[in-house]
């Protein structure tokens, strides 16, 4: 059961991603985080409701206040790289650089990575190789390299957001993702609000916004159970393939060119965040 949850999470994490950035095709991207995390703050606190969970100590809301701000930064450069961008390069990119960062913060603070993390740091180096080498032509290895940076500012505010949440305690359960939902709405209307953008949504894509935030919520409620469930080496590593999912449905739907050398790295790119996450 446990591993179903997490191969369950994987999926909704890479759907509730590629929703995120068609949404962000359609209309701006300060709309789509909005309303997605509005909507994942309103599925966190039903299933609060629903199981009764206590109020978590005003430590653990700081740190999901702090996870959130990190994770809209990494959620708004992920979601413009997908629409934009290559999904086939952007996700990866983020997915390997946010499972690198805690650990490079772990070893800041005195903790020591086992050798399969490092060895997952390591192939990181050539998945990115890998994913930005396309077609000769000089635009399209323009756009490879900006979905890759925009795909490794992406991924240190997950990796940020991953490490905040680390620091909760393992009773708060959903209280700390909640807040960070709020932090992020917060943040995000703030900015609308200075810049004089619009939170009107598009009727048009509405309806993938409000996919995209039940699964992203859906997807870290999953995670959360398996852990609980299973051997939290196995969840993590299953859950780590996320990226597969959004690059898949790129394929799919946008029609992206997936060469060799980006199969290549998309594969380097998943060992690597299973070593990690391990």
């Amino acid at each position: 059961m446990g591993i179903f949850l997490a191969g369950l999470s994987a999926l909704m994490y890479g759907a509730g991603d590629f929703f995120g950035g068609l949404a962000s095709r359609k209309m701006p991207v300060v709309t789509v985080l909005v309303f997605s995390q509005l909507v994942g703050l309103f599925v966190a606190v039903a299933v609060m409701m629903a199981f009764g969970q206590p109020l978590p100590s005003l430590a653990d809301l700081l740190w999901g206040t702090v996870a959130g701000v990190c994770g809209t930064a990494g959620l708004a450069a992920l979601y413009h790289a997908l629409a934009t961008t290559l999904v086939a390069v952007a996700s990866p990119v983020a997915a390997v650089t946010g499972a690198a960062i805690p650990v490079v913060l772990g070893l800041i603070m005195g903790e020591r990575p086992s050798g399969l993390a490092w060895a997952g740091i390591a192939l990181a180096v050539p998945a990115i190789v890998l994913l930005t080498a396309g077609p000769s032509g000089h635009a399209q290895k323009g756009i490879a390299r900006r979905a890759a940076a925009l795909g490794v500012i992406a991924g240190i505010g997950f990796g940020l957001f991953f490490f905040s949440i680390s620091r909760t305690s393992p009773v708060s359960g959903l209280w700390t993702l909640a807040s960070a939902r709020v932090s992020t709405i917060s943040l995000v209307v703030l900015f609308a609000v200075l810049t004089r953008r619009t939170l009107r949504p598009a009727r048009e894509g509405f309806s993938i916004v409000l996919a995209s935030g039940v699964l992203d919520m859906g997807a870290n409620i999953a995670f959360l159970l398996a852990s609980r469930i299973g051997l939290l080496s196995i969840t993590a590593v299953v859950t780590s393939l996320y990226p597969g999912p959004t690059v898949l449905l790129a394929v799919l739907v946008f029609r992206e060119r997936m060469t060799v050398p980006r199969v290549l790295g998309l594969a380097l790119a998943l060992a690597g965040v299973a070593c990690i996450s391990v």
